[in-house]
């Protein structure tokens, strides 16, 4: 994830970077998908969910056991998704058990339609964030989620969080159909008082996969960007409380910091680039872990085809610390890059962004991944030179320069 808001304060507002792992061995945030049940057919469903039961699924003693050990191995964060990980049958004795064990970032992931009914639990569950998904506003998201209603229902979803003090944020997964529908979303964010706005990148996986060829073009990826960070700007210079946040293409980094080149001195730069190294960019594997509703762990929760070991046989925690090949080379830095990410002069930044597109299109996880949308000029892979980003030319017209 990257975390655009806060490094746009790092702009006006410097702090002192800490590396990733400064303080020992890094513990991953979990994302447990608790089902596979959803009662909606999103286009872009990664899990490729339905509204039936799914054979399998950890029993209530195994996911409690799952819990405990995640607890007492130290887990910064735990995110319960799913599916729709309200359609659990034990969803809230799970939560309660959380809540009580007192996880230090505990998130419920879900798509909405079924928070409105349970938002006095839910609430009292005192859950740090609930993050709903909407992919466009009233009839796009219905198509796109494959169920009419869906959009009052998750919107109604939202109120009743925000009514109840809980904190709030918005998903939003860009593609060629979704993407004119981010200005609307921004709005929305404001009209209802959400606290974080999360743009994800499309990735190869489930039935995202079978809809690749309806990932945004670069062109348009670069106009989503374009228009977050000055959304983030006005955000930051005006102290507003919106967060926004990206996901699944960690080229965003290495965009923002181009953008940081354009409008402020070489040492705030320098600066930016120091906490994004520190950051480190894609953390498959390494500060990201998923369990999927069977038990098995993977890098992260788009790669359902590696899986690292089974919660019913091994403790998360043993299967985290281990051997596994897989993990180990994830955890390298720099990781063994192909192509255009092996060329890149920002790896460092970016930590070759998503390898699970990757390995979808080549069959080869250190390939380049086709999603990075910045030209070989930018990157510095251009003729294999090594070009850095172009230097601040001065004050501009642009508010960056109050800060200055």
């Amino acid at each position: 994830m990257f975390r655009l808001t806060q490094y746009m304060r790092e702009l006006t507002a410097p702090t002192l970077p800490r590396r990733r792992g400064a303080g020992g061995p890094v513990k991953p945030v979990v994302i447990w998908n608790l089902t596979r049940r959803c009662n909606l057919r999103c286009r872009h469903c990664y899990t490729t969910s339905a509204d039936v039961e799914f054979p399998g699924e950890l029993t209530h003693p195994e996911a409690m056991a799952v819990l405990e050990d995640l607890h007492a191995f130290g887990i910064p964060g735990l995110i319960l998704s799913g599916g729709e990980p309200l359609s659990r049958f034990d969803f809230f004795p799970l939560a309660e058990r959380a809540r009580d064990l007192g996880f230090r970032h505990l998130a419920l992931s879900t798509n909405g339609t079924r928070v409105a009914e349970h938002a006095d639990r839910i609430a009292d569950l005192g859950f740090d964030y609930v993050g709903i998904s909407l992919d466009g506003t009233g009839a796009m998201n219905d198509w796109f989620r494959g169920v009419p209603g869906a959009y009052d229902a998750a919107l109604a979803g939202v109120r009743a969080c925000k009514a109840r003090g809980v904190k709030v944020g918005l998903r939003f997964t860009i593609t060629e159909d979704t993407a004119g529908f981010l200005p609307e979303m921004l709005d929305l964010c404001d009209a209802e008082g959400v606290d974080k706005f999360y743009l994800s990148h499309l990735v190869y996986a489930g039935r995202g996969d079978k809809h690749r060829g309806e990932d945004a073009a670069h062109a348009r990826t670069r106009r989503a960007m374009d228009q977050l960070i000055d959304r983030a700007w006005v955000a930051v210079a005006e102290d507003q409380p919106l967060e926004i946040v990206t996901g699944n293409n960690d080229a965003d980094a290495v965009y923002f910091l181009r953008w940081a080149a354009k409008h402020f001195e070489p040492d705030r730069v320098d600066h930016l680039r120091a906490h994004l190294e520190a950051w480190g960019g894609n953390s498959s594997g390494l500060g990201v872990a998923n369990i999927d509703p069977q038990g098995r762990v993977h890098p992260d929760t788009y790669w359902s085809d590696y899986t690292v070991g089974n919660v019913r046989q091994t403790p998360f925690s043993t299967l985290w610390t281990g051997d596994d090949p897989m993990l180990a080379t994830l955890r390298q830095r720099p990781r063994p890059l192909k192509g255009r990410c092996g060329d890149c002069a920002f790896k460092a930044v970016c930590g070759g962004n998503t390898r699970i597109r990757a390995l979808q299109l080549t069959g080869d996880p250190w390939a380049e991944d086709p999603a990075c949308y910045l030209t070989n000029r930018e990157i510095g892979a251009a003729d294999a030179a090594r070009l850095e980003i172009a230097p601040f030319r001065g004050k501009s017209h642009d508010p960056a320069h109050r800060f200055l």
